[in-house]
């Protein structure tokens, strides 16, 4: 069936009238009744490799070392890159072939190629301009972090090694009750309020850091794809080189084997979750950069028999590869800090155990046979296997140090790459040389983004507006000026909670609502078989017909899953932000906060202190708090009383202020704590003891549950 014409379309439908690729794109470029062609004439790339690389570069980005791998991570490992490579397949290549196609059939940008093939399409260009401009904004703060970081790695030691000099034998408490780099990444480089709205001054070392990211862009693209294109080999090639570096280092470090196995081990139960799927298609809709119009523009300006068909399926892949590549690195490097932690918490351990006497030593039959006293000749394995043995049979609150534990703790975006990363980077010999490749390695990956970023918003512009085209210099400078501006707010103190909020909420709706235009309009209102002629007389060669299938149902309906799955994310999970809480930080140290959350290893410790003594002080109830029983201490006996055995230590309380008892009526291993609510703390305490075993494990889950407070 003959399709009919489109709106600006005089002559009717490019099937119909043999009129296909140089039809389309004379429509796009004449101006007046007259057909004459008055735009000025259009950059071009130096070569195929420049354009490669400014591909390449846009599409890898930092989501491919801080998402992707934390994704992989948090959905099933090995089962998540399966389904990631699926969707890359039948959803992502075909997106991306299309945009290429578009871009360099007609040679214009985003507002140009929509408002081609129908007038009334031209909102989708815009509407992309708009959403690159505003992920420019906030992506540009992440290069000024980049570059903070970058120019702190000269220095030996880091700076976020170690918590600052003690003042007046005063340490800083807002660093010893976090970590130093969690310190160093929220006071030294944010300087951040404790809410979004508690808005602060400006930062003045981030803006200084803004102002030369922000300068940056604008030299590397003030004479359009002829400067920024010749900056592409050394950003684009560069990320790679450093990744290996670093994948050769990190393959060397004690626990790099078991944090790769970790990561790629397959989960496969988890494909039978939603949230995976939606969360697999995402990371390929934003790792292929589809919806920016930085796609179009860029082949906007390839050489029409450019292959762009080929192109698609080597970027895709190539993005694919980096994003496996990155993943093996940061994982290799997270089991060499894993293993690091677990060995820090074997030491605390013996340590711990030393101090018990050498006759409570002798007569423990749970007492460890290593040399507990020499604890570099003690293993992690030696360790492991005598907790999950006898850990619990000492009298002394040890923990069980396993790698898998830090390993689930799951980190992502800046909380990886300056917190979690950082961190285990101090730990390298030599750490500031590669701290200063790591964050060389970010800058690159973030200018890279952030060109085709930028192109996304001036190539369309020069194509509608021929002014514009001509004073290209100035539209340039002016658009970085303008986004400096902007970007300002985020350069205040609660700046980093709408940098959050932005990564969020500014480009995720938008971006997918642009691509399911961008699919109606070419697979169902230019039609998909006319765009198949477009490109077989663009290439000399027509591509499978699977595509008309993919794009006129399969992506379309791909797309529309995935924003309905996006607005009920939304609908149903009230939107949040982290915050840093610098008192909350404090009392974790100090225990001066009321009502400050402690580590339950600490409150363990400090229980059997107390307890020594024969006395309770030092512990502080809240009205909530009715009843606490323990058991395996030499001092309060061995065995834990029997939940009737309760009733004569609960009875000789009385009435009265808050008060407590030990050894009452025989009971020597019972305390209890008078309260408003005792008898439903009690019941709480009579169900844990209903187990015979050693009770510090679940008396955890009981202290959690009748809301214990210690100051």
């Amino acid at each position: 069936m003959e399709k009919s014409a489109l709106p600006g379309d005089e002559n009717g439908g490019a099937v119909a009238n043999g009129r296909s690729e140089t039809q389309i794109s004379d429509v796009a470029g004449r101006d007046g009744p007259e057909g004459v062609a008055v735009e000025p004439a259009r950059d071009a790339w130096g070569s195929k490799i420049q354009y490669l690389l400014a591909q390449v570069g846009f599409s890898v980005g930092l989501g491919n070392v801080w998402r992707f791998p934390y994704l992989c991570h948090l959905n099933g490992g090995g089962a998540f890159v399966l389904l990631y490579v699926l969707l890359l397949v039948v959803v992502g290549i075909p997106l991306f072939f299309l945009e290429l196609a578009a871009g360099q059939c007609i040679q214009q940008g985003s507002i140009g190629v929509w408002k081609t093939i129908s007038p009334k399409l031209v909102g989708i260009g815009y509407s992309s301009c708009v959403v690159c401009f505003f992920v420019a904004l906030y992506y540009n703060v992440i290069i000024a972090w980049s570059l903070f970081y970058l120019g702190s790695s000269f220095q030996y030691p880091l700076p976020w090694e170690e918590c600052p000099e003690p003042v007046n034998n005063q340490t800083v408490k807002e660093c010893t009750g976090s970590s130093p780099t969690t310190y160093f990444w929220f006071r030294k480089t944010l300087d951040i309020t404790d809410s979004i709205d508690e808005t602060g001054q400006l930062n003045p070392i981030m803006t200084g850091c803004l102002l030369a990211a922000w300068a940056i862009v604008c030299l590397a693209m003030i004479k359009g794809i002829k400067s920024s294109g010749k900056v592409m080999y050394f950003s684009s090639i560069f990320p790679y080189v450093v990744l290996l570096c670093f994948l050769i280092r990190g393959l060397l470090l004690d626990g790099a084997a078991e944090g790769i196995i970790y990561m790629f081990y397959p989960k496969l139960e988890l494909w039978g979750n939603v949230q995976v799927w939606r969360q697999a298609a995402t990371q390929v809709f934003f790792a292929l950069g589809l919806g920016f119009g930085s796609i179009i523009a860029y082949s906007s300006y390839n050489p029409r028999r450019n292959n762009c068909h080929r192109d698609a399926l080597m970027v895709s892949f190539i993005n694919f590869f980096t994003s496996v590549f990155a993943t093996l690195v940061v994982f290799a490097v997270l089991g060499f800090r894993a293993k690091n932690i677990a060995k820090e918490c074997v030491l605390s351990n013996l340590k711990l155990l030393s101090q018990l006497s050498d006759v409570e030593l002798e007569q423990n039959p749970f007492s460890p046979q290593f040399n507990i006293f020499e604890p570099s000749s003690v293993s992690l394995e030696e360790y492991r296997e005598w907790f999950l043995r006898n850990g619990s049979g000492v009298p002394v609150n040890v923990t069980d140090c396993n790698p898998e534990d830090e390993m689930k703790k799951g980190a992502e975006g800046t909380g990886l790459a300056f917190i979690t990363f950082t961190q285990a980077m101090s730990l390298f010999p030599a750490s500031p040389f590669w701290s200063a490749l790591f964050f060389l390695m970010l800058l690159n990956l973030g200018l890279s983004t952030m060109f085709g970023t930028m192109q996304g918003i001036l190539t369309p512009l020069m194509d509608n507006f021929k002014s514009l085209m001509r004073h290209k210099t100035i539209l340039t400078v002016g658009s970085c000026t303008v986004g400096f501006l902007i970007g300002l707010m985020f350069t205040q103190r609660c700046g980093n909670y709408f940098v959050t909020m932005f990564d969020d909420y500014s480009a995720t709706l938008p971006l997918i609502i642009v691509v399911i235009f961008e699919t109606l309009s070419v697979a169902w209102i230019y039609g998909a078989d006319r765009f198949l002629d477009d490109i077989e007389n663009m290439l000399q060669w027509r591509p499978p017909a699977v595509y008309r299938i993919i794009w006129k149902y399969i992506s379309l309906l791909a797309m529309v899953g995935l924003l309905g799955a996006s607005l009920l994310q939304m609908l149903f999970k009230r939107p949040t932000y982290v915050a840093w809480n610098r008192e909350e930080v404090r009392a974790q140290f100090s225990g001066a906060e009321r009502g400050s959350p402690k580590p339950l290893a600490r409150i363990h410790s400090k229980l059997l202190l107390n307890l020594k003594g024969g006395t309770v002080a030092g512990l502080g109830f809240e009205s909530r708090l009715g009843c606490l029983a323990m058991d395996r201490h030499p001092v309060l006996g061995t065995t834990p009383p029997s939940p009737s055995g309760l009733a004569p230590c609960v009875a000789g309380l009385g009435s009265g202020s808050p008060r407590s008892l030990l050894g009452t009526s025989g009971f020597s291993h019972c305390v209890c704590v008078k309260s408003a609510f005792f008898i439903v703390c009690l019941s709480s305490c009579e169900k844990k003891f209903v187990n015979p075993l050693g009770c510090s494990g679940f008396m955890f889950e009981w202290l959690l549950k009748c809301d214990l407070t210690f100051f």
